[in-house]
C-alpha cells in the first residue's frame, strides 16, 4: 500500500495542473468573449479606409479604434440617420449602430449625438428600446432635412456638404449635420478647460487640416483589465496625435460603438460596446454617422 502513495500524489498533481490549465483557458475565453483581442492592428479595409487598433497600458489599459477615411475617395457618401417622424418632437426611432448600418446599406457607422429621454436602471428598466421615439440633443440634418434644432445650451455641430466638405462653421443651407458633446480640438490645438478626470468610453469625429481625411474614433471603457476609457483631455490629445486638426466628442459611455460591413455583408462590430456594463451589448441610440461607398 505504501508504494501507491507517490503514484497518488502524481495523479493528484496532474489533475490539479489540468484543472488549472482549464481554468486559465475558460478565464481567457470569458475575458475576450465579445471583445477584440487587445493587440495592435493596422490594416487597409478597402480603398480609402484604414483601420488601426491602438493599445495603451499606461496610464491605464486602453483599447482605441481609429478609422482614417479619405473623403476624396470615389463613390463616398456620408449618411446621417434620417428622421423617422420629421414633424414630431421625437423625430427618431432608436436603433443600434449595427441596425443603422444594415438598414441603410452602409460600409461604416458610429453612434452619434446624445439624446432624450434616456435611462438605464437595470436589464428590465431602460429606455429607449429599439423603435422607441427619441430626440437628439443638438442640431441634426440628413440630406437637407433638418430635424434637430440648436438648443438654448448649444452643442458643437459638424456640417457635411453634398461635396463631402467638413466644417464646424454653420453653412447658409444645412445639408448633413450631427452634433456632439464637446469641441475638443480647434485649429490643431486641444481645447483647454477640461477639468473632469473621469474616464469613460468615448466616441469622436475629426478631420485633417486640408479636410481630406476624416477620423472616426472609439475608445473602449468601463472594462477592468481590458480598457478603462479616457478623459476628454486625453481624447483631444489622441485626436491630434492621429492627425485631426479639428474634432469633437460624440455621445460616449454605453453608446460608443464602431461598426463596419463584414465580408459576408453583415455588420461587424470593431470595438467592445458596454451598454448596461455588458461587454458586446449595443445600445439603441438616436442618430449615427455613416459612410457608404458606391459599388
Amino acid at each position: 500500500m505504501t508504494g501507491m502513495k507517490p503514484r497518488l500524489r502524481k495523479s493528484t498533481i496532474l489533475i490539479g495542473l489540468l484543472l488549472l490549465i482549464g481554468l486559465c483557458i475558460a478565464s481567457s475565453f470569458l475575458y475576450l468573449h465579445g471583445r477584440p483581442v487587445p493587440v495592435p492592428v493596422k490594416q487597409t479595409l478597402r480603398d480609402g479606409v484604414e483601420y488601426q487598433r491602438i493599445i495603451h497600458v499606461s496610464p491605464r489599459p486602453m483599447v482605441i479604434h481609429v478609422l482614417k477615411i479619405n473623403m476624396k475617395t470615389r463613390g463616398l457618401k456620408v449618411v446621417i440617420t434620417p428622421p423617422d417622424n420629421p414633424k414630431s418632437d421625437k423625430p427618431l426611432n432608436a436603433r443600434t449602430t449595427s441596425q443603422f448600418l444594415k438598414e441603410f446599406d452602409l460600409d461604416i457607422a458610429i453612434n452619434g449625438d446624445g439624446f432624450s429621454p434616456w435611462w438605464s436602471r437595470g436589464p428590465a428598466d431602460y429606455y429607449p428600446h429599439v423603435g422607441d421615439p427619441v430626440t437628439p440633443r443638438g442640431e441634426a440634418a440628413s440630406r437637407g432635412t433638418v430635424y434637430g434644432r440648436e438648443p438654448e445650451e448649444p452643442f458643437p455641430t459638424i456640417y457635411i456638404s453634398q461635396k463631402n466638405t467638413l466644417s464646424f462653421d454653420a453653412p447658409n443651407r444645412t445639408y448633413d449635420a450631427i452634433s456632439g458633446e464637446a469641441r475638443i480640438v480647434m485649429g490643431g490645438s486641444a481645447v483647454e478647460g477640461f477639468t473632469n478626470t473621469e474616464v469613460h468610453p468615448r466616441t469622436a469625429v475629426g478631420y485633417s487640416k486640408n479636410g481630406k481625411f476624416l477620423y472616426l474614433v472609439v475608445v473602449d471603457g468601463r472594462q477592468p483589465f481590458y480598457s478603462q476609457g479616457v478623459t476628454l483631455a486625453e481624447l483631444a490629445d489622441l485626436m491630434i496625435q492621429i492627425g485631426a486638426h479639428d474634432a469633437m466628442s460624440l455621445d460616449g459611455g454605453g453608446s460608443s460603438t464602431m461598426v463596419i460591413r463584414g465580408g459576408d455583408g453583415n455588420p461587424r462590430i470593431l470595438n467592445s460596446p458596454i451598454d448596461q456594463y455588458i461587454p458586446g451589448r449595443e445600445r439603441p441610440v438616436a442618430n449615427h454617422f455613416g459612410i457608404h461607398f458606391k459599388k
